[in-house]
């Protein structure tokens, strides 16, 4: 299923939300320009799971390798791998900025990446292959959507046969199925599989989930509720 729009309006212009898709194409576009340097762009600037594992163990690693979990956020192997994030970011994050405000929903993405991070570092810790993309901050916006708007009705291109479907569906199910499709790949396929962070996903889905609440501004009425 790939979601194309909701139906929630928003009170507010999301300028974080499209200040980070800006960001993120802007910084595709510089690795493409790099022709065959961008591999060691990304070496330098991704997050290595074994160096961020070091850290946790009380190793010392170098600057770079610790601010590489903020800037493997930005980076991204491909168009579709960008394009994919930020369409999500584009669909979902506007409301969860509009529920946070501008600064708190900065800091909200940026630790639901980092915790995203940590818990593909924490299932690969040998791996030296660089993670890169948005998706785990992403996911955070995600699992947070699905807490407060699971009623929202979200417009769906849906594969039935050999023929594609655009309808309305809940976003708890559109939702709920992306994560039950993470959480299935993770499990069977041991961690990365494909260039595909699976934890990744689920420990930023499972962060935005915890972290909604301290970070939402007081509750205002909205035509749709959240389950909490």
């Amino acid at each position: 299923m790939i979601p194309l729009k909701d139906d929630l309006p928003t009170r507010t212009t999301p300028v974080v939300t499209i200040g980070l898709i800006a960001v993120n194409i802007v910084v595709f576009f510089y690795e493409i320009s790099l022709g065959p340097a961008a591999e060691e762009f990304i070496f330098a600037f991704g997050a290595i799971p074994a160096n961020l594992v070091r850290g946790l163990e009380g190793g010392a690693p170098s600057i770079v390798a610790a601010s590489s979990v903020l800037t493997s956020m930005f980076l991204h192997g491909g168009l579709m791998h960008v394009a994919g994030n930020m369409l999500y970011l584009w669909i979902f994050g506007n409301n969860i900025e509009d529920v946070m405000g501008h600064v708190r929903f900065i800091f909200f993405y940026l630790i639901c990446g980092v915790l995203a991070a940590y818990s593909h570092a924490l299932t690969e810790p040998g791996s030296r292959v660089p993670m890169i993309g948005a998706s785990g901050a992403v996911s955070g916006v995600l699992g947070a959507y699905l807490l407060l708007f699971p009623h929202a009705k979200v417009l769906t291109l849906v594969p039935i046969g050999f023929f594609i479907q655009i309808i309305r569906i809940p976003a708890v199910l559109v939702l709920g199925i992306w994560f039950l499709v993470q959480t299935v790949s993770g499990l069977f396929s041991g961690g990365q599989v494909g260039g595909i962070a699976w934890f990744a996903h689920i420990g930023g889905f499972i962060a935005g989930m915890a972290l909604i609440y301290p970070f939402k501004k007081k509750q205002r009425k909205r035509r749709q509720e959240g389950w909490f």
